[in-house]
């Protein structure tokens, strides 16, 4: 569990953060916390954003999928959409997650998807539909980001 499968980015993204240095799809993960929670992202765009999560090892003591995971997950797919929204020179933070959990999952795999309800320069928000694998959804969630720019690195003394 929480093995990285590769992330399909769009080729202009690749481009971008390519000519900052940056080799996206090498240095791309779901961060500790998701790999530890077995998060894939099988797809990465500022407009779309899905990954996995197995049931198995994020569920309460009643064996459903824990309500918290569902808001890692979903944090995590807005997170990563907001971040290539913003782009290279701009830092995406997390300031407000809404969860509604709609049915429990005992088993198998619940899947995310991330779409835009807002992208500007300054905030982004995501909304995170969170099914099983027949297609119901167990969860909606809506994550809004603070896009704030990067500063520049400072010169070593």
């Amino acid at each position: 569990m929480g093995e990285q499968k590769h992330v399909k980015f769009p080729q202009e993204v690749i481009e971008e953060y390519a000519s900052f240095g940056v080799d996206l799809p090498a240095l791309f993960s779901a961060g500790h916390l998701g790999t530890r929670m077995g998060i894939e992202i099988v797809e990465a765009s500022a407009e779309r954003v899905v990954g996995t999560m197995p049931v198995e090892g994020n569920t309460q003591p009643y064996g459903l999928l824990h309500g918290g995971a569902s808001a890692v997950l979903a944090e995590t797919l807005g997170s990563i959409a907001s971040m290539l929204h913003g782009g290279i020179r701009k830092l995406a933070v997390g300031v407000d997650l809404n969860c509604t959990h709609h049915r429990s999952a005992r088993s198998g795999l619940v899947t995310g998807t991330a779409t835009p309800l807002h992208r500007g320069r300054t905030t982004a928000t995501y909304e995170i539909a969170i099914e099983d694998e027949q297609g119901k959804r167990v969860c909606s969630a809506r994550l809004t980001c603070l896009l704030r720019d990067l500063e520049p690195s400072q010169p070593e003394a």
